[in-house]
């Protein structure tokens, strides 16, 4: 996990004065990793840091440090003795309290978060040797706790996620990714009798009579879900986003589809190391074609991140098999 300062900001525009639990220090067995985090504010909660008794106990402490004004606090909690859970582990939790104001005097461009929350004025050499690691190596630090010093991965930006046709299958893909803090999720479909009523939080919905005429507004490293109603629509879309560029491309249908596309996109001028970035069919074929099981399988295949090294000239396979 990592520090996301732009979803604190949303959530802190929203509702004002945002509490953010992150364990820290895990010792034996518990319920989350280091580095888990969750936001509260006085009604609400996004996240969770395992659910259970340490969970409502930290939920309730974090408003109660929300109404006293107090910006951040640490708790070390056994779970045994302390909250009679069948974990045999300690966990620390730290709960900083922010607000948009706060978030302003953050650092940008640091690979790592590190800020002292209790204890010692230095932050400990352990901590410095970890960051400055991190800058050498082009990486992010694992996220840290010790003497009172906190450091966090900061989050990249958002992956911009393209999901053309919002059917059962768009849909469905849109609810699996929303939850997770990685995808800046965007459904598009032909009219607004094809949007859903309701769209998760997080998910962006735009009406295009014409999607590929749109497709010159996505970012140039967007990833892209094409499963609209009309096969034309798709074989338009997978034609302008080899134009256009993308990271990844899928393409829901059947190997008969993808054959007659490959056809027709290599007789337009695509070569063939540009229509293989397209990946067909999405997901994981083995699952089944109901809606949520492709979409279970696309979202594996997201976020695996062996992913990330099987590129192509202009983008990256979605899936492996065809």
């Amino acid at each position: 996990m990592s520090f996301d300062r732009s979803l604190l900001a949303t959530f802190t525009e929203t509702h004002g004065h945002v509490a953010r639990i992150v364990v820290a220090e895990v010792q034996g067995s518990a319920p989350r990793e280091a580095g888990t985090a969750m936001l509260v504010w006085a009604d609400g909660i996004s996240g969770t840091i395992g659910g259970g008794a340490l969970e409502w106990q930290a939920i309730a402490a974090a408003r109660a440090q929300i109404a006293r004004g107090t910006e951040s606090a640490v708790q070390r909690l056994p779970l045994g003795p302390a909250l009679g859970q069948c974990c045999g582990g300690a966990v620390t939790l730290v709960t900083e309290v922010w607000t948009a104001a706060r978030l302003t005097e953050l650092p940008h461009t640091l690979p790592g978060f590190a800020r002292r929350v209790e204890g010692e004025a230095q932050m400990p050499l352990a901590l410095r040797r970890s960051l400055a690691h991190a800058r050498r190596a082009g990486t992010l630090p694992r996220p840290a706790f010790s003497q009172g010093w906190l450091i966090e991965p900061l989050a990249a930006e958002p992956r911009a996620t393209w999901i053309w046709g919002a059917g059962h299958v768009g849909r469905a893909i849109a609810a699996v990714l929303a939850p997770l803090p990685d995808f800046d999720i965007t459904l598009i479909d032909t009219s607004e009798s094809r949007m859903p009523e309701s769209l998760p939080d997080g998910v962006r919905g735009l009406v295009a009579t014409e999607p590929a005429r749109l497709v010159r507004h996505a970012p140039k490293e967007a990833e892209h879900l094409i499963l609209t109603f009309s096969h034309e629509i798709d074989f338009a879309l997978c034609h302008a986003l080899l134009l256009h560029g993308f990271s990844r491309c899928g393409l829901i249908g059947s190997a008969t589809k993808w054959a007659r596309f490959r056809s027709r996109l290599a007789k337009l001028g695509h070569a063939a190391a540009q229509i293989d970035a397209i990946a067909c069919p999405i997901g994981d074929p083995t699952l089944g074609k109901h809606p949520q099981a492709i979409a279970v399988g696309v979202a594996a295949q997201l976020l695996k991140p062996a992913q990330a090294s099987q590129s192509t000239k202009k983008g990256k396979r979605l899936v492996t098999g065809a």
